[in-house]
């Protein structure tokens, strides 16, 4: 029933459209094609997977339009399905792959802040919504599209309970000549605004005069909507009346096979039925409600295992390159001990042959060789107390901060020994709410020049993690951000936490600048590789990507 449904579709059919187009076509991709294919034939999941292995071809013929066109498309996927936090993850890392100046990328660009949108408003972020909605705007010029952006916008000012800049939004969509389905929506939506607004309005005309508009175009999702919206209207006048229209609600949201319709419908039913009827619609609710839960939980996991195999299969492919890579080293290696023992060998000959005959002075050579031996074994342990006396100056120097010069040589041999027996035998500390104060950290980054979206951040997934790595995993997010705001230039950052199999994955991801090709590890990346290592996991920068940075670290739950 709502509109967010109808621009997903619309956008997916727009999106659809786009398929035979010379350009697509001239990129022999068949991941891409058998990607719509089965998108055609509504089977999400391997679309999914198709687009991701299209997306992997794009990233070889470098090709950063193609691997827009499949993020978008797997973002849309991910939204549909209920998997919000990926949707807006996966759509945040498209932006940077689609161009503004491209004629070809508007329709993916509008697309894809629209599916930005779609999400937020679904995860109750009105604000953000509205923001993603006004950028679609920007990038749309079908009127149709246009309408309905907008009265996505006035919805979530709605949601906001801002009533006016919702409704000053309806009446201006109402003066415009729009068909007939989208009057229908509007004034609906513009009469149960104002009621909302003053609950002393009378809606009852409009609102049923857009019912009438849509039961005669036929259109079963505006029904919906406006037996929603009668329901609601009528529960403190005329109980009755709304139970009816929750009633007639449900009987639709099931024809149309609407989970959150069929919850919503259930949840008036629940609340206007009789004792008896109630208890009914309550076991019909739960039994639906964790119906959608488990769906929505089991496409979350598949898409993020898809995701998941495919940057493994990526990562195995590089370890098979980097064994190939030493088995030609090795080969080399023992070209030139070959080339290295048969000069030897010749070198050996020679010497033999000047040996009979100068006895003398390869007795001196000889000699002369053992002094030099005999230098070089000297050296040795003359460069091993250097080495040791430099150790521990530099101990000195990095311990204090003023080094008193007359007794540093007194405090050499100390310094060493206790530096020996050194040990850290605190106690861990005790983390309470540890997933608010990871969020209040991640947020103190965001400005409005930059936007910082987290996913997977419980307090369930936190519970399984000991102290000592929430310590570490604290400073190493604090470190991350920190870069990012220093060097980045990122409009865009996502951070994800998730377990999968007793490991703990943070994934971070920016729009920013990436990393250069000669990349330098200072003080602070030094530090965070220390960290992640002393809790025996492992930190991996993806610098495959043409824009952006992406960053996964992984370590055990405990």
């Amino acid at each position: 029933m709502k509109a967010l449904s109808f621009l997903s579709l619309l956008m997916f059919l727009i999106l659809s459209c786009e398929k035979p187009s010379k350009v697509e076509r001239k990129l022999d991709n068949i991941f891409y094609d058998r990607a719509f294919d089965y998108r055609e034939d509504n089977k999400p999941d391997s679309a999914f997977l198709y687009f991701n292995r299209a997306k992997d071809i794009f990233q070889q013929q470098k090709d950063s339009f193609g691997i827009g066109k499949c993020l978008v498309n797997m973002a849309i996927i991910s939204t549909d399905k209920g998997d919000y936090y990926g949707g807006q993850e996966i759509s945040l890392n498209a932006v940077s792959y689609l161009n503004s100046n491209n004629e070809a990328s508007l329709v993916y660009i509008k697309s894809n802040f629209n599916n930005l949108g779609i999400s937020s408003f679904n995860l109750k972020n009105y604000t953000q919504a509205i923001e993603f909605y006004q950028k679609s705007l920007l990038f749309t010029k079908d009127t149709a599209a246009i309408l309905v952006i907008k009265n996505n916008i006035a919805n979530a000012y709605r949601k906001k309970k801002q009533y006016q800049k919702s409704i000053d939004i309806y009446q201006d969509i109402l003066r415009q000549p729009i068909n007939k389905q989208e009057f229908a929506r509007t004034l609906s939506n513009f009469a149960f605004t104002k009621w909302l607004q003053n609950p002393h309005y009378d809606a009852k005309r409009d609102l049923l005069k857009a019912l009438h508009i849509r039961e005669k175009e036929n259109n079963s999702w505006g029904q919906n909507a406006s037996y929603s919206h009668l329901s609601d209207y009528y529960s403190i006048i005329q109980p009755d009346s709304a139970l009816e229209y929750a009633t007639k609600m449900n009987i639709v949201a099931n024809r149309l096979n609407s989970p959150d319709d069929r919850i919503e419908s259930l949840e008036k039913l629940i609340k206007l039925s009789t004792p008896v009827d109630t208890k009914r619609y309550f076991g019909l609710y739960q039994k639906l409600n964790d119906s959608i839960q488990t769906s929505r939980n089991t496409a979350k996991n598949q898409f993020a295992l898809i995701r998941y195999d495919a940057e493994k299969n990526k990562a195995d492919n590089l370890k098979l390159q980097k064994d190939n890579t030493e088995k030609k080293f090795q080969i080399i290696k023992q070209r030139i001990l070959l080339f290295t023992v048969l000069f030897i060998t010749l070198t050996i000959s020679v010497v033999s042959i000047l040996w009979y005959k100068k006895r003398k002075q390869r007795l001196e050579l000889e000699a002369e060789n053992s002094i030099r031996n005999s230098q070089l074994k000297i050296s040795k342990k003359v460069h091993d107390v250097v080495a040791n006396g430099l150790y521990r100056v530099m101990t000195e120097i990095e311990n204090q901060d003023i080094i008193n010069k007359e007794h540093v040589l007194d405090k050499i041999e100390d310094l060493y020994e206790k530096s020996r027996d050194i040990s850290y035998d605190k106690p861990e500390p005790v983390y309470n709410h540890f997933h608010e104060k990871i969020s209040a950290l991640l947020l103190a980054f965001a400005t409005e020049h930059t936007l910082i979206a987290i996913a997977g951040n419980t307090p369930e997934l936190w519970e399984k993690v000991s102290s000592k790595n929430k310590f570490e995993i604290e400073h190493i997010l604090q470190e991350l951000m920190v870069n990012m705001k220093k060097h980045s230039k990122a409009s865009n950052v996502v951070v994800k936490f998730e377990e999968l199999r007793d490991q703990f994955f943070i994934h971070y991801t920016d729009n920013g600048i990436g990393l250069p090709k000669e990349m330098q590890f200072k003080n602070g990346l030094t530090n965070t590789g220390n960290r992640i290592k002393s809790i025996h996991g492992e930190i991996t920068f993806d610098t495959k990507v043409e824009r952006g940075l992406k960053i996964q670290l992984s370590c055990p739950v405990s």
